[in-house]
């Protein structure tokens, strides 16, 4: 498709350097009308500048959507009724928000009846693919244009000059951030700068969610925390939505020094990345929630979602949210959260989260009367032990024999 083929197209706008460099870029290279989309999911920016820029600009229709709690209960939580994890730690901060904004750039480019979306990831990262995997599983006939493929301006001095030259204005921020952050209301992650380095130790200074654990309480909190069908739906009684729940878990996870994590990843694209990740609600969730199923879920339930849940992890890492076999496997996994029905008592200190106590009044398997070192009144016969070892032992004796 030639660019003279786009009419409007819908751009995922943050107002910063690259995608106000990236609206000029579209207008001056594809002779399009530019409708912007700014998402507030939880990123603790104030967005109405984005607003005020695009205007400048010239935009004439520009979204500004609160989504955080649409993107807490119809991404983060699903995603926590599976345990998911991808690598053994990261909790998936930046992939799990990326379906939701392609999902409002199709919704958004058929209500303006634009006919390409764009984007401002790079053709390094993972973002580019969940972006446009999402698009297209949405929408099979959008186009999708990614500047960061197409122009050379392959630097951060090479956008200066060309904003520059094109009268953009950009604001000179004090302090500036050396890293390269994305933020939500599941975490912030640093990429970039020292941290390339994967022997550089991260500055303190560097995590804005979370206070140094040296540094957190002397006294431990404990806070209760309500499930209903795999969702935290309470914290100490207080009933919230979800947004609501991670706000406040975030505030007290943060306070006590939890959900700091350092890692070096593999990217789909084939690269090992060193990320930081700041996650103490999800962190506080993950933990929770593996609390509740464990009294909750059948064994073998239990371990065959463990199981899936490597897979399912991938998934979501590589864009694939919105693919059939992530909705089938939601379906396994949803079924499963019927009776994670309880409460957990959660122990925060000095970075650490401790479980110590989970109950479920109507769901629970745990019978104190069979797994009691006291008198059980006979409701275990010890002796059925000796058949059941013995049967399981049979081939491993004949093998032993031979």
């Amino acid at each position: 498709m030639s660019n003279s083929s786009v009419n409007k197209v819908v751009l995922a706008y943050s107002g910063g350097l690259d995608t106000s460099v990236i609206l000029k870029w579209l207008e001056d290279e594809y002779e399009c009308e530019v409708v912007t989309f700014t998402a507030d999911i939880g990123q603790g920016e104030e967005l109405e500048p984005a607003r005020r820029k695009a205007e400048k600009y010239g935009v004439r229709e520009i979204y500004i959507e609160d989504l955080q709690e649409e993107f807490v209960r119809d991404f983060v939580y699903p995603m926590f009724r599976a345990n998911t994890v991808y690598e053994g730690e990261y909790l998936l901060g930046t992939s799990i928000a990326r379906p939701l904004i392609a999902k409002r750039l199709i919704e958004i480019a058929a209500e303006t009846g634009a006919d390409a979306v764009s984007h401002g990831a790079t053709g390094k990262g993972n973002d580019q693919v969940r972006f446009e995997l999402g698009a297209y599983a949405l929408n099979p006939d959008i186009r999708v244009i990614a500047p960061w493929r197409e122009w050379n301006l392959n630097s951060r001095e090479n956008l200066l000059e060309y904003a520059d030259a094109a009268g953009i204005e950009i604001e000179k921020k004090h302090n500036k951030s050396p890293y390269s952050m994305d933020a939500n209301l599941l975490h912030i992650s640093y990429e970039g700068g020292e941290l390339e380095d994967p022997w550089f130790e991260a500055n303190d200074e560097m995590w804005l969610r979370s206070v140094s654990p040296q540094d957190a309480p002397d006294q431990p909190l404990y806070i209760e925390i309500g499930f209903e069908k795999g969702d935290i739906v309470s914290i100490d009684g207080e009933r919230m939505s979800p947004a609501q729940v991670l706000t406040r878990l975030n505030e007290l996870g943060g306070a006590h020094g939890v959900g700091r994590l350092d890692i070096v990843e593999n990217r789909y694209v084939g690269m090992k990345s060193r990320g930081c990740y700041e996650t103490p609600g999800g962190s506080i969730i993950l933990k929770a929630h593996r609390a509740i199923e464990s009294i909750t879920l059948d064994r073998e339930v239990a371990h065959l979602k463990d199981e899936l849940m490597p897979r399912y992890a991938h998934i979501i890492y590589n864009g694939y949210w919105w693919s059939p076999e992530r909705e089938m496997l939601q379906q396994m996994i949803d079924a499963s959260q019927v009776t994670v029905n309880g409460e957990v008592r959660i122990k925060l200190f000095k970075g650490a989260i401790s479980v110590v106590g989970r109950k479920s009044a109507s769901n629970s398997l745990f019978d104190e009367a069979i797994v009691t070192f006291e008198d059980d009144r006979g409701a275990y016969d010890q002796k059925d032990a000796e058949g059941f070892i013995k049967l399981n032992a049979l081939r491993m004796r004949i093998a032993g024999k031979r």
